[in-house]
Parts: structure tokens; sequence; C-alpha cells
């Protein structure tokens, strides 16, 4: 039992910034987009799969490291997590495509430095984050594209 609920711990903050600033999908469509866009229903769910991942990946570390004995990583873990709550707030509250660029940018260059710390702690955990680096990577271009596509 205690394990499920330092896993649910875990799990429920990445929601976090979608219970703060909810997410304005009429936004997101009136923009002009990309034909490789997603529809706006396939974001919460490769959200939730992907928290689900990420909180795969922390939790295996948290059990075989204390936190405050990995800087490296606890460093890139909270970098990464706050540049990825920030994005709903730059691109769908404040409505600005150019920080939520640069913001999808920044989380995916942290989500890289947490990759590289992981896999130095757990090569299995690190596995976990791939499918996040994957959609940051893919949510860079596409920010890019609805960036330049609004001008």
């Amino acid at each position: 039992m205690k394990k499920i609920i330092q896993f649910i711990l875990i799990f429920i903050p990445w929601f976090l910034s979608g219970l703060l600033f909810s997410s304005n999908m009429s936004y997101y469509q009136s923009l002009n987009l990309p034909f490789f866009a997603p529809p706006g229903i396939v974001f919460p769910i490769v959200w939730t799969i992907l928290y689900f991942c990420i909180a795969i990946s922390i939790f295996a570390i948290v059990q075989e490291y204390r936190f405050k004995d990995i800087k490296g990583y606890r460093n890139a873990l909270i970098s990464n997590y706050i540049f990825n709550q920030l994005f709903t707030f730059f691109f769908f509250t404040l409505e600005n495509t150019f920080l939520g660029f640069v913001d999808a940018v920044a989380t995916l260059i942290t989500a890289l430095f947490l990759y590289y710390e992981t896999k130095a702690l757990n090569k299995k955990a690190s596995l976990f984050l791939l499918p996040y680096i994957f959609w940051c990577l893919f949510a860079s271009i596409l920010s890019l594209f609805i960036y330049f596509m609004n001008l």
C-alpha cells in the first residue's frame, strides 16, 4: 500500500498545469495548424500516458536512491518539471505561440538531460522516458510550425 501511495504522489503533480491553467482547446483549434497537427482530443490522452511513464521512471529511481543524494538527477527532474508545467500557461493561458515554442524546446532539452541522468542510475527506468522525449521533439516541431503559421 505504501508503494501505491508513493507512486500516486509522484504521478499527480504532473497534472498540475492542467488543473491550474485549463487548456484552451478552442484557442488551439482557432490557430492555423500544420497538416500533421493532431486533433485537440489527442493531447490529454497522450499526456496521461506520458505522465504515467514518467512517474514509473521516477518511482524506480526513488525506490533505489535517496532523492537528496542524486543531485544531477534531482536538478534535471526539477528543471524539466518546471518547463513542462509552464507550457500550458504560456501557450494556452497567455496564448503566446512564441513562448510556447521556446518552452517546448526547453522541455525537450531538459527531458534529454533527465534521460541521461536517469540512464546513469537505472537503464530500465530511462527507457520509460523515451516516449516522452519523442513527444517533446514532436511538440517542439509542432510549436515551431504553429508559431510561424500564425505570425
